[in-house]
């Protein structure tokens, strides 16, 4: 494999400590052994690898699903829980420059459906993920975000002067906030292993410590060479995300940025401790910076808060940012300060240099295809996206939004473009203090 960050980044380093790996113990799923004949092979066994499982399943084709370590070590079993509207970093009025008014709205509209997906395959399937909160709430760092909320308010939802946030029990140095109705919280490594449970039940082939090292295009479609076996397949999916590879398949290379989130969970919070917070909702909930934080009380009490990550990744720039991460919830949340930080752990986010997701087929490998750059948001946006793939794989006649459909260009610098993520981040910090 060829990534993009040093070894480290890809061990159990950044993981360990992991709140979600207390919470559920996961599948054993066996290793590939020996040589194997499906419809689908795929790569990843994340939140979009398992959708497309379960559909195709569901459709009545033969799948195996690789996964390189094993259930829930990437990003969907490591995230942060939101289900709700993200997976493209434009805005609407962005959209709309881009892709027309109604490629935007089909756009926006996928956003929804995908958060409601989630919602019915946990009714469908019986899953039990800790759900709560009622929409998403963004809270304003500044006077001046706060109006940049009051002239964006859609009709849909909710505006919170600053004096109703204590009632609401949003209480922090916010300057009110805006709520959308779409999204709730969830635990995400339940979710997953309940897609895998739904998938298995249909026949779907799981296989952990796999991981795929050669796909080569054959007569009846591909060979894939995964540990210690072999697929052959009609069709194979690449769900890798955050966790690709610059030769897995080539065409990847440079069409993809990862790029680092960190989460810390604190211990059980006491009745006194929220009250003199003045932080009683269980709202999943994120702020209007560039860098933005995202948090939220969990149904145990835990509070969760989340940050994108630093720009390095080794045993020093993770102690780094931990630390960072820390005096910000502290900042944000000062009576807390005390309070004991049990669990922090980082992941992979993914970003397109379209800054919308991708689903659609590999150029130049008929039979191959990807889904990919969720920008944050994988939970509803890589479940959406793996159901896509299976509709494309089985040739149902689905149209996709045209910024999901049209493939992402690379970005600058080919191998070397985590060099652009340095001055990008700080000129959003820059825009984050001016905006105070």
């Amino acid at each position: 494999m060829k990534r993009l960050f040093p070894d480290y980044t890809y061990g159990p380093g950044p993981r360990q400590n992991c709140w979600w790996d207390e919470t559920i113990s996961a599948p054993d799923w066996s290793s590939l052994q020996g040589d194997l004949t499906v419809d689908v092979a795929i790569v990843g066994g994340g939140f979009t690898g398992l959708s497309a499982a379960l559909h195709l399943a569901e459709a009545g084709a033969t799948v195996a699903v690789l996964e390189a370590v094993t259930p829930g070590w990437g990003a969907s079993g490591r995230n942060g829980g939101f289900c709700c509207l993200g997976g493209s970093k434009l805005s609407h009025n962005a959209l709309v420059r881009k892709f027309g008014a109604e490629a935007a709205q089909s756009y926006e509209q996928a956003e929804q459906d995908a958060v409601q997906l989630v919602a019915d395959l946990l009714e469908q399937h019986g899953i039990d993920a800790d759900t709560h909160s009622k929409g998403e709430t963004q809270l304003a760092h500044s006077a001046r975000a706060m109006d940049k909320l009051r002239r964006k308010a859609e009709g849909s939802g909710t505006l919170h002067e600053p004096h109703d946030l204590r009632g609401l029990g949003l209480g922090g140095a916010f300057f009110g906030g805006y709520t959308n109705p779409v999204g709730f919280g969830l635990n995400p490594r339940k979710y997953l292993f309940g897609l895998a449970s739904a998938a298995q039940e249909r026949g779907v082939r799981l296989f952990q410590r796999s991981p795929v090292e050669n796909i080569r295009k054959t007569r009846a479609g591909f060979d894939v060479q995964a540990g210690s076996g072999h697929v052959s397949a009609t069709n194979v999916l690449i769900c890798t995300n955050g966790y690709s590879s610059e030769d897995m398949p080539p065409w990847l290379s440079g069409r993809y940025l990862p790029t680092q989130s960190t989460v810390l969970v604190t211990r059980p919070l006491t009745d006194a401790e929220l009250q003199a917070q003045g932080w009683t909702s269980k709202q999943i909930c994120y702020d209007t910076r560039n860098l933005l934080h995202y948090f939220r009380l969990m149904p145990d009490r835990r509070f969760l808060f989340g940050m994108r990550g630093g720009l390095r990744s080794s045993p020093r720039a993770e102690t780094s940012i931990r630390r960072t991460m820390h005096w910000d919830f502290q900042s944000m949340f000062p009576q807390w300060k005390d309070v004991d930080v049990t669990h922090t752990w980082s992941g992979m986010v993914c970003l397109s240099r379209s800054l919308t997701p991708y689903v659609g087929p590999v150029p130049d490998q008929p039979g191959m295809f990807a889904a990919f750059a969720y920008h944050g948001n994988g939970v509803a946006m890589g479940t959406y996206c793996g159901r896509a793939l299976g509709s494309v794989v089985l040739d149902r006649q689905t149209e996709l939004p045209a910024p999901i459909a049209q493939p992402p260009g690379r970005f600058p610098l080919g191998f070397w473009r985590r060099a652009l993520m340095p001055p990008a981040y700080a000129a959003m910090a820059i825009a984050d203090r001016l905006s105070l």
